[in-house]
């Protein structure tokens, strides 16, 4: 960065959504910068050599002010006079350390909600008189010191919303930055804009040359190999190292035996064509053998995590390489637990799955802190194809968590072919796919009674998933034609005699995830 850039520096309470407060703000062409808990104001005194700090945000998170390690913060940020903004527990945070209350609610408050706006000015000006918003709290707000103001509440909330009388200081207990709240953007324009008179001067442009530059100081400039899926993370990745390493980097494509139909062949051929040497590695029994009668969610993703880095392993010493390159993204990373005061959501295999002892020097991970729309930019300055750029996410471990309970070769092939008949049917209209985030198929473990032929039938019962989301943070099901799941369920049930009934899944992310395991 040739100036410092205007900077909002997003203090990180282990919250799920805090890089994605800290991609709102580089969306507004801000820059955004993350911290831990423990900074101190010491600590962003050096950051303004590099940056022109204009803000800090408080993040949520799963802790309550009072438990005994709860996270704080440093009492002399308060006083740095740089315009600070509470989410969450970041706003409980605030009204406690300024001498407000802090309690649990009469019960808690999770997933759509409206707050009453009592004074629309600063953050919360041109909002109201009523906003809908997001929520995710037990704890409350109950009082305020005379100092400080109340700006919004709600029917179990009394302090929803606050600002300090004469510092720049506003706490607010909804989540501006998730889709949920309607006008989230607006919140995050006043902070950002007309509290903190930031300038849009930050170009994600220069990060391809940035992270190339990355890749090659992290390896080196040694032999490397990539985990590539064929997806937009590991392929943006293989495609980043391959014009850093060139001839020293290998793509390994693994084909575990729960991949979608025809993956491996696919891939293969795509990034053939853009340059990048990758070799299939064909380890189905392998890793068949590893899961066998196991039916926990996370000892799959352990054993799956763990048997892909053997793999590398392998071929790594066969091909002399040192180090694993892989396309982690951030929510990857959150949902894993990655952070110190973050909760486990799930295991990713390419994160926490890892072993604690792996032979590699070092595993690069150029894209760890992006999310899916920014790696998509980053491929379309590579440019890859719109196929790849647009392709729907797929999990590292393949069908193997879209099969509830064991994985066998039987039920993995039942779960592939309903996933295909669900790709089909909705990529048979373009213009609902262009707003789906993903769809596909899950076998559920439940059995169910059905009527085939004038006969009983007793068979697997297959939930279909289709989401919209932006960045995978936050989802919400996609209100399908029912023409088209029509389509879907008596297709998988025509087609796949093992199959009795289907059923479509309409839970958004929160509370569910997007994938079942």
């Amino acid at each position: 960065m040739s100036k410092r850039p205007d900077t909002v520096l997003v203090i990180d309470y282990g919250g799920q959504y805090c890089h994605l407060i800290a991609r709102r703000i580089r969306q507004r062409a801000v820059y955004s910068e993350i911290l831990s808990s423990d900074v101190t104001s010491e600590d962003i005194g050096e950051l303004q050599r590099r940056f022109n700090v204009r803000g800090i945000i408080l993040s949520g998170g799963p802790s309550s002010v009072y438990e005994a390690n709860a996270p704080g913060l440093d009492a002399r940020i308060l006083e740095l006079n740089i315009p600070l903004l509470g989410l969450c527990y970041g706003h409980q945070l605030i009204a406690h350390m300024m001498g407000g209350t802090v309690q649990k609610g009469l019960r808690r408050e999770y997933g759509g909600a409206q707050v009453v706006i009592d004074v629309a000015e600063g953050v919360l000006q041109d909002t109201g008189p009523v906003e809908n918003v997001w929520t995710s709290h037990s704890d409350t707000v109950v009082a305020v010191p005379e100092d400080v103001e109340v700006q919004a509440h709600s029917s179990d909330c009394p302090i929803a919303a606050f600002r300090h009388k004469t510092k720049p200081i506003y706490g607010v207990q909804w989540h501006p930055e998730v889709a949920h709240t309607e006008r989230g953007g607006l919140l995050l324009d006043n902070f950002v804009f007309r509290v903190c008179k930031c300038e849009r001067s930050w170009d994600p442009g220069a990060l391809v040359d940035q992270l190339t530059s990355e890749i090659s100081q992290q390896t080196r400039g040694r032999r490397a190999v990539i985990a590539l899926s064929g997806g937009i993370d590991s392929g943006t990745a293989a495609i980043l190292a391959s014009r850093s390493l060139g001839g020293n980097l290998l793509a390994v494509f693994v084909d575990h035996g729960f991949m979608r139909d025809g993956e491996p062949q696919t891939v293969e051929a795509s990034f053939r064509r853009l340059g990048v040497n990758v070799t299939i590695a064909k380890e189905e029994r392998r890793f068949s053998e590893k899961l066998r009668g196991v039916v926990e969610p996370e000892e799959k993703r352990r054993i799956i995590g763990e048997e892909f880095i053997r793999v590398f392993e392998d071929i790594a010493a066969q091909d002399g390489a040192e180090y694993l390159i892989q396309g982690t993204i951030y929510p990857d990373r959150i949902e894993s637990g990655a952070r110190k005061h973050s909760d486990k959501i799930k295991t990713h295999h390419n994160v926490a799955g890892l072993p604690s002892r792996m032979s590699f020097k070092g595993i690069v991970e150029p894209l760890k802190d992006l999310y899916k729309d920014e790696v998509r930019v980053l491929a379309a300055q590579l440019k890859m194809p719109q196929d790849i750029i647009q392709r729907q996410p797929f999990p590292g471990p393949g069908l193997a968590v879209r099969v509830v309970g064991e994985v066998t070769p039987e039920r993995v092939l039942v779960a592939r072919k309903a996933d295909s008949i669900v790709t089909e049917e909705i990529e048979k209209s373009p213009d609902i796919r262009a707003r789906l985030w993903q769809y596909f198929a899950v076998l559920t473990g439940a059995m169910s009674t059905g009527v085939k032929g004038d006969q009983r039938a007793y068979g697997h019962v297959i939930a279909v998933r289709i989401v919209e989301s932006q960045e995978a943070m936050t989802a919400s099901f996609s209100k399908i034609p029912y023409e088209i799941l029509e389509r879907i369920s008596t297709r998988i049930t025509n087609e796949i005699p093992e199959v009795a009934r289907v059923v479509y899944d309409i839970s958004h992310k929160p509370p569910a995830t997007i994938e079942w395991e």
